[in-house]
């Protein structure tokens, strides 16, 4: 459309916040093209269709978990067998948590999630399950009382943070280390608070905190003060009572 005063000698269409001038200038207007039934319907599969989608996982994400009392997330191995050490821990964790007054959230997968969840329920408190689109996990396990499914992990592990007053982290994997160091680095750049962090099972943590320790600190790519940012324990107990002692409860 041209300026009606006459000032300015090029084209310029605005549609809504976005300005588009001269060879950008659109055909027809936006609401024309929201009606017209034949067009194509690739319009789906653009950018500014997923960051509505982004925006509507957001907002029920918010609306779910937004009553919750005070949560721990739990996070662990997905391919934990049931009946192994690691997955009776996780069950005695998730009671342990909910007989410390907290809800119980963790990704809603199988392994050490569903053992947490399993716990949780099993001590009559609330069990929370973050799914997340994958094509090798499928659904959330049996024992999520509340359960979210998310197309896009950064939504999340938004959810994990916000609604948590923080970690236990049993053994686990790639998918258990992102969760892990994404806390730390919130915790360690101040994005978060009393944020306690614990670490469940030393035998299997002992490398990575001596690699932290040795080659991370020692050659100042972290200070010292960041190996205190999270707890290594064997103890149920004194895990429950470290994020109980850190988040004032």
């Amino acid at each position: 459309m041209s300026n009606p005063g006459g000032s300015r000698d090029w084209e310029e269409q605005r549609q809504g916040p976005v300005l588009r001038r001269r060879e950008q200038v659109q055909a027809g207007t936006t609401d024309q093209r929201l009606l017209d039934t034949e067009g194509d319907s690739q319009w789906v599969h653009t950018d500014p269709w997923r960051v509505m989608r982004i925006q509507s996982e957001f907002v029920e994400g918010f609306g779910a978990l937004a009553e919750l009392p005070s949560a721990i997330s739990v996070f662990g191995s997905a391919r934990t067998l049931p009946g192994t050490p690691e997955y009776e821990a996780g069950i005695q964790i998730g009671k342990a948590l909910v007989n410390a007054g907290f809800a119980v959230i963790t990704g809603g997968g199988p392994g050490a999630m569903e053992a947490a969840n399993r716990g949780a329920r099993e001590a009559g408190g609330i069990s929370v399950g973050l799914g997340i689109e994958l094509p090798f996990e499928q659904g959330l396990n049996p024992h999520v009382d509340i359960g979210v499914n998310f197309r896009y992990f950064f939504v999340r592990k938004t959810m994990f943070v916000k609604y948590a007053s923080g970690f236990v982290v049993l053994p686990g994997g790639l998918g258990t280390l992102d969760e892990l160091f994404e806390a730390l680095t919130l915790v360690q750049t101040g994005k978060v608070t009393r944020f306690p962090i614990v670490l469940f099972g030393s035998e299997y943590w002992s490398g990575l905190v001596d690699w932290l320790t040795n080659t991370v600190v020692a050659q100042g790519k972290a200070s010292e003060r960041d190996t205190l940012l999270f707890h290594v324990t064997d103890d149920i107990e004194e895990a429950v009572n470290l994020v109980t002692k850190e988040t004032g409860r």
